[in-house]
C-alpha cells in the first residue's frame, strides 16, 4: 500500500505538472438538484485521485518518500528495519514489508515442545480425504511464532502449562511417555474432559482455556494455508477472465436492482 501512495498519481496521469490544474466537470445531478450516485462516485474518484498528488511529509523532513518513511518509523518505533524489497514499505513492525516478511524476534519453543505441539494440533485437525493435517501444514510454526512474540508472554505461559498437563495425565492415567506417545482413542479421551469449558470440572477449568486458545491458534494457522483456503472453498485471491456480477440471490437479499445498479 506504501507504494502504491508514492506512486499512484503519476501511474494515473494525475500530475497536473506547471501551471494551473484544469478544471474539472460538474457532477451530474438529479432535477432536482441533488447530486446522482454516479456523480457521488466521480467526486470519490477525482478526489483519491488528487490526494494521490500530494506529496507525503516524514516528521522532521519536508521531503518524503522511502527514505523519509524509514527514517519516520525507525524513530516512532525503536526498530531498525533491513533493507525492504519494497523500496517505499518501511519494513517495521507497524508497517510491514509484505514482499519480504521477517519476523523480528527468536522462536522460544523447544524441539521438544514442538513435538507435543504437533500431536495437539493433529488431534483437533487431523489429515482427512479433504485435506492433510495441521502439523503437514506448518501450523506448529505459527503456533511457536504466535507465543514467541514478546506481546505474548502470557499465551506462552499458559501454552507451557497446557502441554505439561497433557504429557502428566498421558503418564499418569496410560502410563505413556508423554501426549504424543499415546493412541489417537487416549489422546481423545483427554482431550474430550477439556474441549469446551462450561462442561469441564472445576478443577479442569484452566485447562479447558488452554485448550480453546490453543484451538483458536491452530485454526487461525490452519486455514490461513493454501491447503485450508482449499479446504473451505474460499475462492479469493483468483484471477478471473470476467466479472458478471453478484448472483441474483445476492442482490435479492440487499433489496438491490436495476437503476440501484446504475
Amino acid at each position: 500500500m506504501s507504494e502504491e501512495r508514492g506512486r499512484r498519481g503519476k501511474a494515473l496521469g494525475t500530475d497536473p505538472g506547471p501551471g494551473p490544474a484544469p478544471e474539472s466537470a460538474p457532477a451530474p445531478r438529479e432535477p432536482d438538484g441533488t447530486i446522482t450516485r454516479r456523480g457521488a462516485l466521480k467526486v470519490i474518484a477525482a478526489g483519491a485521485a488528487l490526494g494521490a498528488t500530494v506529496p507525503g511529509c516524514s516528521p522532521g523532513e519536508s521531503g518524503g518518500g522511502a527514505a523519509g518513511a524509514d527514517a519516520a518509523h525507525t524513530e516512532l518505533s525503536g526498530f531498525n528495519p533491513l533493507p525492504p524489497s519494497n523500496p517505499l514499505a518501511a519494513g517495521t513492525p507497524t508497517d510491514p514489508d509484505m514482499l519480504a516478511p521477517i519476523v523480528p524476534w527468536e522462536m522460544v519453543l523447544t524441539d521438544e515442545e514442538m513435538h507435543y505441539v504437533a500431536a495437539l494440533a493433529d488431534v483437533i485437525i487431523p489429515a482427512d480425504d479433504r485435506s492433510p493435517a495441521a502439523s503437514a501444514v506448518g501450523v506448529p510454526d505459527y503456533v511457536n511464532e504466535f507465543v514467541s512474540a514478546p506481546a505474548h508472554t502470557e499465551q506462552l505461559t499458559q501454552l507451557r502449562g497446557g502441554l505439561a498437563w497433557l504429557n502428566r495425565t498421558a503418564r499418569d492415567r496410560f502410563g505413556a511417555a508423554d501426549f504424543p506417545a499415546l493412541t489417537t482413542a487416549q489422546q481423545h479421551e483427554i482431550c474430550d474432559e477439556i474441549r469446551f469449558e462450561p462442561d469441564a470440572a472445576d478443577h479442569l477449568k484452566p485447562q479447558a482455556r488452554f485448550f480453546d486458545a490453543f484451538r483458536d491458534m491452530c485454526s487461525t494457522g490452519f486455514w490461513t494455508t493454501e491447503e485450508g483456503m482449499r479446504d473451505l472453498g474460499y475462492m479469493g485471491n483468483v484471477p478471473l477472465p470476467s466479472f458478471d456480477g453478484p448472483p441474483p440471490e445476492v442482490l435479492e437479499q440487499l433489496g438491490l436492482a436495476g437503476e440501484d445498479l446504475v
